[in-house]
């Protein structure tokens, strides 16, 4: 018999992480066509506000409750 191991679950996306408003609150255009060209500065998750470090090749932001993006 093997043991499965436990599935991590992705945190929810609550928030827009451009913004930090509601993502039930409708559509973020604005915030969609800036995502584009800018790294995200709220957590999508829990909307704390983001450690951004942007360098030539590309971005890293950190939240403290979910950790690290790239980009």
């Amino acid at each position: 018999m093997t043991e499965l191991s436990p599935v991590t679950a992705l945190p929810a996306v609550l928030w827009c992480d451009r913004c930090g408003e509601s993502v039930a609150a409708g559509p973020h255009p604005a915030c969609a066509a800036a995502r584009a060209l800018e790294p995200p500065r709220w957590c999508a998750s829990c909307r704390r506000r983001m450690k951004v470090q942007v360098v030539p090749t590309g971005w890293s932001a950190v939240c403290v409750e979910h950790g690290e993006r790239r980009g």
